[in-house]
C-alpha cells in the first residue's frame, strides 16, 4: 500500500459524536498536496480516520440546494 498524506486545511464542524468518542466531522481536506475538498468522515480521538465522502465546492453547493428543498 502506498503512503498518503493529508492536511486538514479547515475544521468546519462536528456533525455527531459516538459513545466511543469517534466524531463525524465536516472538514476541508487536502490529500497528497491536491486541491482541498470538503469531507464528511469519522475521526477517532487519536485521529484515526474512518471511511468518508469527498465533495467538491460545486457538489457542496448542489447538496445545499437539495437539503433546502427538504424544508419546502
Amino acid at each position: 500500500m502506498s503512503d498518503f498524506k493529508f492536511e486538514i486545511v479547515k475544521e468546519l464542524g462536528v456533525l455527531s459524536e459516538s459513545k466511543s468518542g469517534w466524531k463525524r466531522e465536516l472538514n476541508l481536506v487536502s490529500w497528497n498536496g491536491a486541491a482541498a475538498k470538503y469531507e464528511i468522515r469519522d475521526w477517532s480521538p487519536g485521529q484515526k480516520m474512518g471511511k468518508g465522502v469527498s465533495l467538491t465546492a460545486e457538489e457542496v453547493t448542489e447538496l445545499k440546494k437539495l437539503l433546502e428543498k427538504m424544508d419546502e
